[in-house]
């Protein structure tokens, strides 16, 4: 019955219990921590473009290209607990109603259209050594985070004129003259131990505040350019 296998079985299951309560009280101290993001974002150029948006693309269609400014403090995120913060970017707008019976009851459950057009992820000093850069930048990171468990500047971004990493497109291959289209900033944090949350848009919870602003205002796409019309202008 106390057998060397008995004894391990135990020792083992004590182990287990003992760490699994110690995690829990680590995802719990989450909670201690103000969280409270703030974002600002705006256009600085917008283009629709015909052309096949991907290599890999059949058939040819229109496409957004977004540049924009970015102003965000995201300090207040990272913890001990912290690994690391993903941020992203996403331009949304909301489609209008169709005419034919068949595009109505398509779009009745699809109104809303959302599509990521850039993104990063910001490391905490921590798990510098899991980034996917070149040794030089991870070697600059080190050194500016030397002996910080916390490293608030990482949350710092200044964005002037960024170039989207992803264009839009819409299944219909048509997305011109789309109103009332809204940029809007996302994050989501991955800690060593506990849930992954990600941005709150709407409520308060607890200590963990709502991102401040974070949305740019509403603007249309423009039509797109036509190449009669530049040779149209110059003869």
């Amino acid at each position: 019955m106390y057998n060397s296998l008995t004894r391990i079985q135990n020792v083992f299951g004590f182990f287990t219990t003992v760490a699994f309560v110690v995690a829990a009280f680590i995802a719990a101290s989450d909670f201690t921590y103000d969280r409270t993001p703030s974002a600002h974002i705006k256009t600085t150029n917008v283009q629709v473009v015909k052309g096949r948006p991907h290599y890999y693309s059949t058939k040819k269609e229109e496409y957004a290209i977004m540049k924009f400014s970015l102003d965000a403090d995201l300090s207040s995120l990272f913890t001990w607990n912290t690994k690391q913060v993903f941020v992203y970017v996403t331009a949304e707008w909301t489609s209008p109603p169709s005419s034919s019976a068949s595009a109505k009851s398509a779009s009745a459950t699809n109104q809303t259209n959302s599509a990521v057009i850039w993104d990063s992820i910001i490391t905490a000093p921590s798990s510098d050594h899991l980034a996917n850069i070149g040794p030089a930048t991870l070697k600059k990171l080190r050194k500016s985070a030397a002996g910080k468990a916390v490293d608030p500047k990482r949350g710092l971004l200044s964005l002037k004129n960024q170039r989207p990493k992803y264009q839009i497109t819409h299944p219909t291959g048509r997305i011109a003259e789309t109103g009332d289209v809204r940029l809007r900033v996302h994050y989501n944090v991955q800690p060593w131990v506990g849930f992954l949350t990600w941005s709150q848009t709407e409520h308060d919870f607890g200590r963990w505040l709502r991102m401040k602003d974070g949305m740019s205002r509403a603007f249309t796409l423009p039509a797109v350019k036509k190449k009669d019309e530049g040779k149209k202008a110059k003869a």
